[in-house]
């Protein structure tokens, strides 16, 4: 599970941010709570904010960090094609330009009997990684202990935690622009390897993004074509919010001579009303709302199996309140959400900042200032103006909608059709 994200000089994240999903002390909701290791960690944030106060930007870092890791070891000693991957630093003054990017995430691996707790993490300047740093925690321990560390303005590099039978071939192969957990599980450490994997298992999607949205409506569930029993799982998961789709009608098409993949034909079968028969109707005509719970499943199906992370920018684009509230039960219930997996996601959806559904510490708010630099804050930590913390009975919509927290666009009327 993921216990903190930290990030600094990234896009509009000039200082550094901090997404912590360790709970607090507060007591609505604590069933929800989950213990690991030391740690009692939460299964959701939710992160709103005006339109371009940078909560994408949050979803961006944690997604390139994750990139990252798992594609490194491609770049070896290409300036060139590191120069385009090099993460976007915050452009408005001249110092962040020129300075590094650092990315650190602090985490427990799913079905790790032992417990441990992991904080790895990174910098990247215009040249390559600046430093990388690897540490784990016994359940029983009080302190950390490294497993590498790397500094390049200190020349040192400390491979003590991994195997001496790993470590020449690390440092033989080892460049400027690569990580050590990218190319050691390229190598098949199994200290780098677990790291590498928790990354890999996370998930993805951004409903903000027009291709992305056309890309993940045309993505079928794992075993969706063949087996009769994942189509089953589909029609009971769309029946959740859409009754009247009793089954899918699946058709190979011929192969295309241009692609490898195999493509398929998908209507949803609608019962008639005069009538015990069903019409079809292809999938790419049913409702925005509908293709992208379709395109939510196999994410939804893999985060739940693995108890990994979900992160979705935009998760209220094109559904109604109450299919987000549903989804996201799904999360927070942990009867189905057995495998702990967690959901982040940004939103404009003030009908989900309720008392009822969220706990203070799963709220949090991004605000850009009128240097351009934004911040990360949780409603758990908001102090008002009289110095008071939010208590957990406030209405939490009325009072974001009128501005207690921040995090609201300033808003000037639109005067420009006025007539002379």
């Amino acid at each position: 599970m993921l216990i903190q994200f930290s990030f600094k000089n990234f896009k509009s994240f000039r200082d550094e941010a901090t997404l912590d999903l360790s709970a607090t002390k507060m007591t609505e909701f604590s069933d929800r709570v989950v213990s690991e290791g030391n740690d009692r960690i939460l299964p959701m944030a939710a992160i709103y904010g005006a339109n371009a106060s940078g909560k994408s930007n949050i979803y961006n870092a944690f997604g390139y960090m994750a990139d990252y890791v798992i594609e490194s070891f491609k770049y070896g000693d290409e300036e060139e094609k590191f120069e385009e991957y090099r993460p976007t630093p915050f452009l408005f003054d001249n110092v962040s330009n020129d300075s590094e990017s650092s990315f650190e995430v602090y985490f427990t691996i799913p079905k790790d009997m032992t417990q441990k707790t992991y904080n790895y993490g990174f910098c990247l300047d215009r040249h390559g990684v600046t430093e990388e740093w690897l540490n784990v925690k016994a359940k029983t321990a009080r302190k950390y202990s490294s497993v590498f560390y790397r500094s390049i303005e200190e020349n040192i590099l400390d491979l003590s935690g991994i195997p001496k039978s790993s470590r020449d071939n690390i440092q033989i192969a080892l460049e400027k622009q690569v990580l050590i957990v990218s190319l050691g599980a390229k190598l098949k450490v199994n200290n780098c390897k677990d790291i590498r994997d928790w990354f890999l298992a996370n998930e993805f999607a951004d409903f903000g993004d027009p291709f992305t949205n056309f890309f993940l409506s045309r993505r079928l569930p794992r075993g969706f074509v063949d087996d009769d029993r994942v189509q089953r799982k589909v029609i009971e998961y769309f029946s959740s919010f859409d009754e009247h789709i009793k089954d899918f009608e699946i058709e190979k098409l011929p192969h295309d001579a241009d692609s490898k993949e195999e493509r398929y034909k998908i209507s949803s079968l609608h019962k008639k009303i005069d009538s015990d028969t069903f019409a079809a109707i292809p999938l790419n005509m049913e409702s925005a709302g509908t293709l992208k719970m379709f395109a939510l499943y196999p994410e939804l199906q893999n985060v739940l199996e693995k108890g990994s992370v979900f992160f979705i920018d935009e998760l209220n684009a094109r559904l109604h309140p109450l299919l987000v509230r549903n989804f996201l039960l799904t999360f927070l219930n942990p009867e189905i959400n057995t495998k702990h997996a967690q959901l982040i996601f940004t939103t404009h959806d003030t009908w989900q900042l309720s008392n009822q559904l969220l706990r203070r510490d799963e709220v949090w708010f991004t605000e850009k200032d009128e240097q351009g630099i934004s911040k990360l804050y949780s409603l758990a930590d908001f102090i008002d103006e009289s110095g008071a913390r939010i208590r957990k009975d406030e209405s939490y919509e009325k009072n974001y909608l009128i501005g207690k927290y921040g995090a609201i666009p300033t808003l000037k009327n639109i005067d420009i059709f006025k007539g002379e």
